[in-house]
């Protein structure tokens, strides 16, 4: 039980616990050649029955017979031992990272701790379920009523991939437990080998070209558009912009929905490029508002990512990248809407491509991007968007936009007074940015600590950056100082103050 207590303090005093246990157990898998903390024995661990014995008061004046009998024993899961908090701490970081766990055994704990005779704490139910739905959404074989016992036995969890099943008899391999071969070793520089998982479990071998890595742009116009469909888009284009009605709105989307899909309801090759002929973002805001929700639906769906990613970036983003005053109501609200049924769209379509334009972001674009943070996205997905816009490499900055708008965005960050802004309510709301977020922001205002000298909102930032990283900053004491003396505004002897008590 020892060795648990590094991680259960993880669970009941971090601020970033999912980052912080994923780390772990990855150190612990490197470092540890038991299996004393593997995954696997923690599921044990959380699933371990312990018994309780407790007592009636009620019955303390009767009998010593009837006292005796009023001695109960429970049986209790140790996950169930243990506070609330982190009850519901635990089962967010198994459903974050359930990948590295038995599937049937997440299912089986989370059943436990649903279906148990004590009262279940609302965000521990609530965990509880999170964690089933994410099995559903894995394609886990799921269950009707919470009853796991009438289903089919999962694939063992720490079975060998069938590829390299049988492989030790292989006397050609280049390793007893690799299935290659040394004329395959030499192939492979210009092969890439993907996995088809047929029948008779074959590998299938495809060259694939090299594709250029920069900011994704879908430039499907290259794809060749027939001259009918052409014809279509510029009278659709026409009759959006000469469109009075909200019913001749809705009506002229279902006709761009009937361009871009096919008859079996999948979206054809080109549907990107028949919404560039179409040009939707020059409409008003209160016809693109109709547009979007007629394009869109009113439920998010998985399937249709690709196309909402597409249509956000075709009719808002072109929008708020020319915004040059406060963003109208109908646009504010119909992007909310749009991006909180839509988190993974709203990061790849809006945020993304917002925060590398070219000219960086001004106060009304950092306006519109604060709301959708804050409105539409859970902390955790904050955190990460900002991991891999600071640290992560040009191929994890990938984002949608039309090729006609491409000239608008940099391959890097253009700091601005209100990106300043920006982080400054990504830190007031809380989020916990990983360490080494909060490293680059240092450097940054290292850097830049001349050039804003004088700028309040940079020292605003500041402050901001010193309170709430408070316990990130330690290491940081010796550079930060000089920075923040370089600094002129009322709020100088404040942040350093601040830093003096790290």
């Amino acid at each position: 039980m020892e060795a648990w207590v590094p991680l259960f303090d993880i669970f009941l005093n971090s601020p970033s616990l999912e980052f912080e246990a994923s780390i772990w157990f990855s150190s612990n898998s490197l470092n540890n050649s038991t299996t004393t903390t593997s995954t696997n024995s923690f599921l044990k661990l959380l699933s371990k029955p312990i018994d309780t014995i407790t007592t009636n008061p009620s019955s303390s004046s009767s009998s010593s017979s009837s006292s005796s009998s009023s001695i109960q024993s429970k049986r209790f899961l140790y996950i169930q031992t243990l506070p609330d908090a982190v009850q519901s701490r635990i089962l967010s970081f198994l459903t974050t990272e359930s990948k590295r766990f038995c599937k049937r055994e997440l299912c089986l704990l989370a059943e436990s701790v649903l279906n148990g005779s004590e009262k279940v704490d609302f965000w521990v139910k609530k965990s509880a379920h999170n964690l089933l739905d994410k099995m559903s959404d894995s394609g886990f074989s799921l269950f009707s009523s919470l009853n796991l016992n009438g289903f089919e036995e999962e694939e063992e969890f720490f079975a060998l991939p069938s590829c390299l099943q049988g492989s030790s008899n292989s006397k050609s391999s280049v390793l007893p437990w690799l299935p290659l071969t040394f004329d395959e070793l030499r192939e492979s520089a210009s092969v890439r080998c993907i996995a088809d998982e047929s029948p008779d479990e074959a590998m299938e071998v495809e060259e694939l070209s090299e594709v250029e890595e920069k900011d994704e742009v879908l430039n499907q116009v290259d794809v060749s558009i027939d001259s009918e469909v052409r014809t279509k888009a510029g009278s659709l284009k026409m009759k959006l912009l000469e469109c009075e009605s909200a019913k001749g709105t809705a009506n002229l989307a279902n006709e761009i929905r009937e361009l871009c899909f096919e008859g079996d309801g999948k979206e054809v090759r080109n549907s990107f490029a028949v919404l560039g002929l179409i040009e939707p973002w020059e409409v008003d805001d209160e016809t693109a508002s109709i547009l979007i929700t007629n394009l869109l639906g009113v439920n998010a769906n998985e399937s249709e990512f690709s196309w909402a990613s597409k249509v956000l970036c075709s009719i808002i983003l072109p929008k708020l990248l020319v915004l040059d005053g406060s963003a109208s109501r109908v646009l504010v609200i119909t992007t909310i809407e749009s991006c909180k049924q839509r988190q993974k769209t709203a990061v790849d379509a809006l945020l993304f491509p917002l925060i590398l334009r070219k000219e960086g972001i001004n106060t009304h674009i950092c306006d519109v991007m604060s709301r959708i943070i804050k409105e539409c996205l859970h902390p955790a997905h904050v955190s990460a968007f900002c991991q891999r816009l600071l640290c992560g490499e040009e191929q994890s900055r990938k984002f949608i936009c039309l090729p006609c708008h491409q000239h608008l965005f940099s391959d890097k960050l253009v700091w601005t007074e209100p990106l300043f802004t920006l982080f400054q309510n990504i830190l007031n709301q809380n989020i916990s940015l990983t360490q080494d977020s909060i490293d680059h922001l240092v450097s940054v205002v290292r850097e830049l600590a001349g050039k804003y000298s004088k700028s309040l909102k940079f020292s605003t930032f500041l402050l901001c950056l010193v309170t709430k990283c408070h316990p990130s900053l330690k290491h940081h004491k010796l550079i930060l100082t000089p920075t923040v003396e370089m600094t002129n505004t009322f709020m100088t002897k404040s942040i350093l103050a601040k830093l003096n008590s790290l």
